[in-house]
């Protein structure tokens, strides 16, 4: 029974969004709501199969891979950069703020200025995701660091334990967790980041796709372009747990039912 129940929670909220396409379709239908406000799903199926597949990969590929190297960036700064501030309470309060003003800063007001920068290419548009998803990884690193209980700590130097080794073995398996949901919101942030980027400065990926398509008012094609964005950002949090169930499955919560 715990396992049925588990099941059917899960199944909840694919369930719950199935039931909602077909009265989606019916106010489409019943008020005659036109294509160029809000396509019906059935416009939207039509348009996603009218647009040949190599052209959808093409795409998927533009973004997906500036989204993944630019993720990737992040998460090699991030961690060493949390691990300063954990070592040093100088660098904490130096830096600290000045993270906290550049994720305050709107990235999309700033992208054509990066575009100058940087100049087309590779280089603006990882740039752009990589702002967009440092904050979430280093936040989440040094939160967990720090939150490594103070008994723990003591131990490790009451056994002379080097600065180094007690990072390594004390707070970052400590840290794992909290690093993996950072880790979720950043990849997530990252498809976002190659969206926003491509709608800048970039003729090709999804997000320049929607762009063209709404600039040609093709909107069931645009709809279409957009729920494909949805599913990858889907896919790529259940890669994040997937990874995390593999390598760290020690740091998963525990199922209380």
């Amino acid at each position: 029974m715990p396992s049925l129940n588990r099941t059917v929670r899960r199944a909840l909220p694919v369930l719950t969004l199935l039931s909602l396409i077909p009265l989606w379709e019916l106010c489409c239908r019943l008020f005659e709501v036109p294509t160029f406000v809000l396509p019906a799903p059935s416009d939207i199926a039509r348009a996603f199969v009218e647009v040949e597949p190599a052209r959808w990969l093409g795409h998927l590929w533009a973004t997906l891979r500036v989204a993944l190297a630019g993720f990737a960036i992040s998460l090699a700064i991030s961690i060493p950069l949390a691990v300063l501030m954990v070592r040093s309470r100088f660098l904490s309060q130096t830096l600290y703020p000045l993270l906290v003003v550049i994720q305050s800063t709107p990235i999309v007001a700033i992208a054509p200025l990066i575009i100058v920068l940087f100049g087309t290419g590779w280089a603006p548009r990882l740039a752009i995701t990589s702002l967009i998803t440092f904050f979430p990884l280093v936040v989440s690193a040094t939160t967990g660091m720090l939150a490594t209980p103070q008994e723990l700590i003591e131990l490790s130097r009451s056994l002379r334990s080097s600065p180094t080794r007690e990072i390594w073995y004390v707070r970052l398996p400590y840290a794992i967790p909290h690093l993996f949901s950072g880790m979720k919101v950043a990849v997530t942030l990252a498809i976002i980041g190659a969206v926003v980027a491509e709608f800048v400065a970039a003729e090709e990926g999804l997000g320049y796709f929607v762009q063209f398509s709404t600039s040609y008012f093709k909107i069931p094609q645009a709809f279409a372009a957009l729920l494909f964005l949805s599913v990858v950002s889907l896919a790529l949090f259940k890669g994040v747990q997937l990874l995390q169930a593999l390598l760290f499955r020690w740091s998963l919560p525990r199922d209380k039912t």
